[in-house]
């Protein structure tokens, strides 16, 4: 009961979290938009929030292997806090270019705070799985599904305070719930879960084994080709189409909901394995070739009918997109849990959620200079060039455990 217990009080800690970041990235979003800023003016203000990430997920598994998951959760909880407050005291008076740079550093601080509480809550669901009956693959796919259904709501929420009570108000609303979870995630968590030796110099914290490698990297080149089209792309090609910025935010929002959904209902679309790995990794071989089909057809799709309800068909295809981009996420959570010593689990995911980081960044560098050159197009080939690559490194991942060992997650059937 212990390991269901934390694995909850974990998942009820990072819903909270990530309904605060989805909110904000609505606020900053819908505030500046009413403020004149252009979309990649708004892309800009994220640079260093995803930067910021790749860092803080380094830093932060190798700070949860030496000091603990729990103290590093309240940490990212309460960089989150003092992220909010920072932006709450942005002044309307201030210049164009002050105000960019604080939010810019407010930003930055949430991305910190981002990843090094998606680190630490990844990490608690591997030490707390291997004491819960094998159910690693449920577990993650839950957790990760719902976390992101969370996000889309915190879109909603978003927009919902920023018409009712204002900028600031809502700020300080969000930190106020955030400092009520960071007391109850300290006061309900052991203290010392998660901790092992960490790597004691940089070579051995980069030297990871062959399958985390080869994942990260798969990483890498799957959010950047979700983020070339999602981030500056998409929002611009609809507004040159008619759609009002919330319906823009509403589309972002619901399709962000349903993809957690189906992340949460991966496990019953993948046939398990004895070993835990057989299966799974000739699954996320198929379901990446399914995915990279998706924005090449639609970018020929694009080329092929002209302007008349293109919009439409754009919003039919990524739609689409969701589903195998959703499952392969969720595959891929679960395999760099099942790739992972147990003895630097936090320091395997903190290096995988790193090249998270980093895919996102390059998604929205190149979002903005593909949407540039050729429109939204161009967007979508680069996400299709991207997930053929990402295809094509699943193809070297191992797919059987060293030395045949049993993994914890496939003693027990899912």
């Amino acid at each position: 009961m212990s390991a269901a217990r934390n694995y909850a009080i974990v998942t009820a800690s990072y819903w909270a979290f990530t309904l605060s970041d989805g909110a904000l990235r609505m606020l900053v979003l819908l505030h500046f938009f009413r403020l004149g800023y252009t979309p990649f003016m708004l892309a800009f203000l994220f640079l260093l929030y995803e930067a910021a990430g790749i860092a803080a997920n380094l830093g932060g598994g190798w700070l949860a292997a030496r000091f603990g998951i729990t103290r590093m959760l309240a940490v990212g909880l309460s960089l989150q806090i003092t992220g909010l407050l920072i932006l709450s005291a942005l002044d309307p008076s201030w210049s164009a270019a002050l105000s960019v740079a604080w939010v810019v550093a407010a930003q930055g601080i949430a991305g910190i705070a981002k990843d090094i509480t998606k680190t630490a809550s990844k990490s608690a669901i591997k030490a707390t799985a291997e004491a819960g009956s094998g159910q690693l693959f449920r577990w993650v796919a839950w957790f990760t599904g719902s976390k992101n259904a969370m996000k889309g709501v915190g879109f909603f929420l978003g927009g919902l305070l920023l018409d009712v009570v204002g900028f600031r108000p809502a700020l300080w609303l969000m930190a106020a719930l955030l400092g009520v979870i960071l007391v109850a995630a300290i006061l309900s968590l052991p203290s010392r879960l998660g901790r092992a030796s960490a790597s004691k110099s940089m070579r051995e914290l980069f030297s990871k084994s062959s399958g985390v490698n080869l994942l990260a990297a798969a990483r890498i080149f799957m959010f950047g080709a979700r983020d070339v089209w999602f981030v500056v792309g998409l929002p611009v090609f609809l507004y040159a189409h008619g759609w009002r910025f919330l319906e823009v935010g509403g589309f972002l929002a619901l399709w962000t909901i349903a993809y957690g959904g189906i992340q949460a209902l991966a496990p019953s679309l993948i046939a398990r394995s004895d070993d835990g790995l057989s299966r799974e990794v000739t699954a996320a071989r198929l379901w990446a070739g399914l995915l990279a089909a998706v924005p090449a057809a639609l970018a020929v799709a694009v080329m092929a009918l002209g302007d008349a309800g293109i919009d439409i068909v754009v919003v039919a295809g990524l739609t689409l997109f969701g589903l195998p981009f959703a499952v392969n996420s969720s595959l891929h959570s679960y395999l760099i849990l099942a790739y992972a010593g147990s003895e630097k689990a936090a320091e395997d995911v903190g290096f995988y959620y790193a090249a998270n980081a980093a895919g996102r960044l390059l998604g929205i560098l190149l979002s903005g200079a593909l949407y540039q050159v050729g429109g939204l197009v161009v967007c979508l080939a680069g996400a299709a060039v991207m997930l053929a690559i990402c295809w094509a490194i699943t193809f070297l991942l191992p797919a059987h455990p060293v030395g045949g060992r049993i993994l914890p997650a496939a003693r027990t059937r899912s």
